[in-house]
């Protein structure tokens, strides 16, 4: 793995804006004298299952009396079915007299722009890592954001309570984190880093290994080691409270009361209810607005409080009646004329097209169904997540619509499963990456680290299937995951990885893991082959039968059972072959006096297979669609017509 992260970082990154970017955001940090001793903000990073959660829970419960429940800070239901973060939030609590400010981020590189308006608010970073799998792909773009912007590093090892857990694994480990920040070109400061061994399960930290697993087996340790050395570690705030106000909006959100709220870190002066502030824009310092400060949050082991004041260190809610200010802007007193820096959000690589339901089955089950209801959704969605981006489309799928644009398929489906639990119906477009130009004139395209986890014996299938997709293959270790597995870790166009994550769990027959981020935009790589199969088409609407779906089976694997409704144009299966093939899947049994109707108990259909959202979003083709309502997932034909269809591939032909 180290020589995988040495061999992306050397051959992909932007080494020009990662040095300047480093020298900006420390430059910055260093500018002003500190204001408070008693103040610490911090971040917390960590990898799916390596037990951030569980740890901040411990955090907060070892500093507060109150009742603190599993899970506390993943509040959005969607975060507590997928068990990830999602949206990045903040909480503070006390210890030894000092308030510390904990950011929660997400861990996964599609909601990176949640991770970059986060690292604003905070001076150090806490790194969750288990010491069996160290820091994995997705974690690595979270460090390397909070390595550019100078943060010091606090390295949480957890789960050493597990069988395995020796002074050399976590020797390596640590050896292994040095050489991948000094590759992310970490300076002195940060590559001499503290360790912290916990087991967040058990609720016990120690600066040291043995005393750590001591305290677990005779179960009276706790977490404060980690509370200390966020003390003594991650520098307090630095900021003049004699300077004009300035605030940097890192977060926006909305209140039925008081409408826009934004949330953020004060840099300098102070701040009072009833104070005047206008709102600068990043880079040319234009006056957004002018707002008079109507209330003052902060929160407190997870409970939104109201305060009187705030000043230089704090972060902050604050609630003006804003109108249009957004993350990056500058919130300051009227005498102040430049804004605060504030590194810019990278650009998402993924878009697609979001337009309304125009299938037989419109208007069913949902109660949003305009262009207009979903436009306006789609813009306030926008206004709150700094790297989605809303634009009236090209018309490159055929169907008019709204173009939105994101990081990743993990983010543009967190934005759809939203808008159908809300009860929006809606027509999405197959993803597709958004390419560039390089200063030569040459077209590029997003690239991502993969880095996957499979059995010896699938090995060389997995390396086949993604080397057919324009992936190189940069590093394979075996016995380096869980059981033994051989790890694998590839460099691959991101249009390359579309639909793949399907394909490797039948490769693998879903024993394998695929861990996968963002890592620079290269030289397009031409067209990409992939294995691609038919279609099952409905050629009527109505509702489908045992006898007909009896009758299709052997053509292919079928995505309806009985009695679903279907309508022309409908896909309803895979086909066994390369080629779509138009079925009725209504048909039924013609009854005489020979033939009863009693004879389809003999019948015996293999259960349907589920589409999910995230599936039809790496399945379907770039003439098809996604049906999404509030209670279905369904594919369909762009053009629902099966004569406009033949019209077309003629077309095509010619």
């Amino acid at each position: 793995m180290r020589s995988a992260a040495a061999t992306v970082l050397t051959r992909h990154a932007t080494t020009q804006t990662l040095v300047r970017d480093c020298v900006y955001a420390r430059s910055w940090r260093r500018r002003a004298s500190t204001t408070s001793s008693s103040t610490r903000n911090v971040a917390i990073i960590a990898h799916v299952d390596h037990g951030k959660t569980t740890l901040l829970d411990q955090l907060i419960r070892s500093t507060s009396e109150a009742r603190v429940e599993e899970r506390a800070m993943d509040n959005m239901q969607l975060e507590k079915e997928r068990g990830i973060t999602i949206a990045a939030k903040y909480t503070a609590v006390s210890y030894k007299n000092a308030t510390l400010h904990i950011v929660d981020t997400p861990g996964h590189a599609d909601f990176g722009g949640e991770v970059e308006r986060a690292l604003e608010l905070v001076d150090g970073a806490l790194l969750v890592v288990d010491p069996f799998e160290g820091v994995m792909t997705q974690t690595k773009f979270v460090v390397r954001k909070a390595l550019q912007k100078g943060l010091k590093p606090l390295v949480v090892l957890n789960k050493v309570d597990r069988d395995g857990v020796t002074r050399a694994l976590c020797d390596a480990v640590e050896s292994d984190l040095f050489d991948l920040f000094a590759a992310m070109g970490a300076d002195d400061a940060q590559l001499d880093f503290t360790v912290v061994y916990a087991s967040a399960r058990a609720g016990v930290a120690s600066t040291s290994l043995e005393e750590a697993q001591k305290q677990i087996v005779e179960g009276n340790g706790s977490v404060d080691a980690i509370l200390q050395g966020v003390l003594d570690h991650v520098p307090a705030p630095r900021g003049c409270t004699q300077q004009p106000f300035a605030l940097l909006v890192s977060m926006i959100e909305r209140d039925p009361f008081f409408g826009r709220l934004v949330t953020g870190r004060v840099f300098d002066g102070a701040l009072g209810i009833g104070d005047t502030l206008k709102v600068l824009t990043l880079g040319d310092g234009v006056v957004r607005e002018t707002v008079r400060v109507q209330k003052i949050f902060t929160s407190r082991n997870l409970e939104r409080v109201a305060v009187k004041e705030a000043k230089a260190g704090d972060i902050v809610t604050i609630a003006a009646g804003f109108g249009d200010a957004t993350v990056a802007d500058t919130l300051c007193s009227p005498e102040r004329r430049e804004p605060l820096p504030s590194t810019p959000v990278d650009p998402p690589t993924l878009s697609m097209t979001f337009g309304v339901n125009t299938s037989s089955l419109a208007g069913k089950e949902g109660n949003q169904l305009t262009e207009r209801q979903i436009e306006e959704r789609l813009r306030a969605e926008a206004d709150t997540d700094v790297s989605l981006r809303v634009s009236d489309s090209s018309d490159e799928d055929g169907i008019p619509g709204l173009q939105v644009s994101g990081r990743g398929e993990l983010h543009l489906g967190i934005i759809i499963e939203k808008l159908r639990r809300e009860g929006f119906e809606l027509s999405v477009s197959p993803p597709r990456v958004i390419q560039g130009i390089d200063d030569e004139g040459r077209r590029t395209e997003p690239f991502e680290s993969v880095l996957l986890e499979c059995d010896a014996n699938d090995c060389g299938g997995v390396i086949d299937a993604v080397t057919q997709r324009k992936g190189d293959l940069l590093d394979m270790d075996t016995n380096a995951g869980e059981d033994g597995r051989t790890r694998l870790t590839f460099y691959v166009p991101s249009r390359g990885l579309i639909g793949f994550r399907q394909e490797f769990i039948n490769a693998t027959r879903g024993n394998g893991v695929m861990q996968r981020a963002f890592d620079s935009y290269g030289p397009s790589r031409g067209a990409i082959g992939k294995a691609k199969k038919g279609k099952l088409i409905s050629t009527t609407s109505g509702v489908t039968t045992t006898y007909s779906l009896g009758a299709l089976e052997p053509r292919g694997t079928l995505f309806v059972g009985p009695a679903s409704e279907v309508y022309a144009g409908m896909i309803i299966g895979e086909h066994t072959r390369e080629n779509d093939l138009e079925v009725n899947p209504t048909k039924e049994k013609k009854l005489t006096n020979m033939r009863a109707s009693g004879n389809d108990e003999t019948i015996r259909l293999t259960p349907p297979k589920v589409i999910d959202l995230e599936s039809a979003i790496g399945y379907v083709g770039t003439d098809e669609l996604i049906e999404v309502t509030p209670k279905a997932i369904r594919l369909r034909k762009a053009e629902l017509a099966s004569s406009m269809r033949r019209r077309a591939s003629r077309q095509a032909d010619s």
